[in-house]
């Protein structure tokens, strides 16, 4: 390994299998060894819905449909016949901050993976009549999330907790902005956002670290866009909102929630632990118990949690008949005030930590998630979070904080919505 391949390199000192590298382009990359069948490659680009123009909305989930469309060597069949023809997988997905581009293929094909993946974000051209096609696609993929009023519902109440900034559109646009998009804003919103220093990639493969940096090196370290242009600027303080959507169904879906702070805060360790607590994806979480176990009012209830670069929110959702979403709401609202008042027992709030950091346990055991993770913990916290560090941090939490998490909660101006 040579000075002209990287600017930096680092070990990490409890786990020498993993490497992090800075690309000779100013691009991070993370490679981890692995000593498992499937290799996972992927890029990560700090671009998402929320860096549209006010005209392009849906655009950055448009590129990444369009990406794998054509390049000037290849059609868009030979794009996804070049890792399916040898049982792989080449997909992306878009958040509001967030694209992630990435392949998996059986062990020993990594070069191939990372070469196609370089092509399409160096040299993606969306050719008008694949783009017309896809179009219609995307057009079809917004009406059948419409007719889902359970998802939906997500996206009308960001829309009122966001309204006045960038993130207050959903991701997927609009029919008529979908409809506006062209080639070239396609190729513009590539250039402006696809660049070095605002990607991340990962390898997750059964060879030497070493080695992985050097074929990111090799096929990436051409890129050399100019810096991203981010113009972020925080949403305004919402006042609160009590609304509903008439749409003429049998069952009503509500969401609460609760303006929160941005990823990076502190807070977020006994916002976790309170969060999965209070209506996490286990049975014995105590709106699931309350709502659903001893009342039957839900079929479903949970809680959740989106924590953005500078905001966030707690989400509480239920579906329930129309006529019980008074009693739903103050029975949801009662689980907090209880959790605010009373500082829990230590023994309960030990249980409640170690069932968490044996749930986050659980899921590291998705080996494609793992990958994943690295590049996003890299681009958003400059270093690599694995679980052992989490459950770590999250140990330190006490019964105080997580009351005292409860209690900002109620602090902050309460939000609702209902669709039936």
């Amino acid at each position: 390994m040579t000075d002209c391949y990287l600017l930096h390199m680092s070990q990490s000192a409890h786990n020498p299998a993993l490497l992090v590298a800075t690309l000779s382009n100013g691009m991070r990359v993370v490679a981890r060894r692995s000593s498992g069948l499937v290799s996972y490659i992927g890029v990560a680009v700090g671009a998402g819905s929320r860096d549209e123009e006010p005209d392009l909305y849906g655009l950055a989930h448009f590129v990444e449909h369009t990406i794998f469309k054509g390049t000037s060597s290849r059609r868009s069949w030979h794009i996804s016949n070049r890792m399916e023809s040898i049982g792989g997988e080449l997909n992306a997905y878009t958040s509001k901050e967030e694209t992630l581009v990435y392949t998996n293929a059986p062990a020993g094909y990594a070069e191939r993976a990372v070469q196609l993946l370089a092509d399409i974000i160096a040299d993606s051209q969306f050719p008008l009549r694949e783009i017309e096609r896809e179009r219609e696609v995307v057009i079809e993929e917004i009406n059948s999330y419409l007719d889902s009023p359970a998802d939906s519902v997500y996206d009308e109440f960001e829309e009122r907790a966001f309204k006045g900034s960038a993130l207050a559109h959903n991701i997927l646009g609009s029919p008529e902005s979908v409809r506006a998009l062209s080639p070239a804003d396609c190729r513009r919103f590539l250039d402006r956002f696809y660049t070095p220093d605002n990607m991340v990639a990962y390898i997750v493969d059964a060879a030497d670290p070493q080695k992985s940096i050097r074929l990111m090196e090799k096929y990436f370290g051409c890129l050399h866009f100019p810096k991203a242009e981010k113009l972020r600027t925080p949403p305004p303080a919402t006042p609160g909102f009590d609304d509903r959507i008439s749409r003429n169904g049998h069952q009503a879906h509500n969401i609460m929630g609760f303006p929160l702070f941005g990823r990076r805060d502190p807070r977020r360790f006994p916002l976790f632990l309170l969060n999965n607590y209070l209506g996490g994806p286990c049975m014995n979480s105590r709106l699931n118990q309350e709502l659903r176990e001893k009342r039957g009012l839900v079929y479903t209830v949970d809680s959740s949690i989106a924590l953005l670069s500078d905001c966030g929110l707690m989400q509480i959702y239920f579906g329930c008949d129309p006529q019980a979403v008074g009693r739903c709401r103050r029975l949801i609202h009662r689980e907090i005030e209880r959790l605010a008042s009373d500082t829990l027992p230590q023994r309960t709030f030990q249980g409640i930590v170690d069932q968490y950091c044996g749930q986050l346990l659980v899921s590291s055991d998705n080996r494609e998630n793992r990958a994943m993770s690295l590049a996003k913990s890299l681009m958003y916290f400059d270093e690599i979070i694995d679980i052992p560090s989490t459950t770590s941090r999250l140990r330190e939490v006490t019964p105080a904080q997580l009351r005292d998490m409860a209690e900002s909660l109620l602090q902050n101006p309460q939000c609702c919505l209902t669709i039936c």
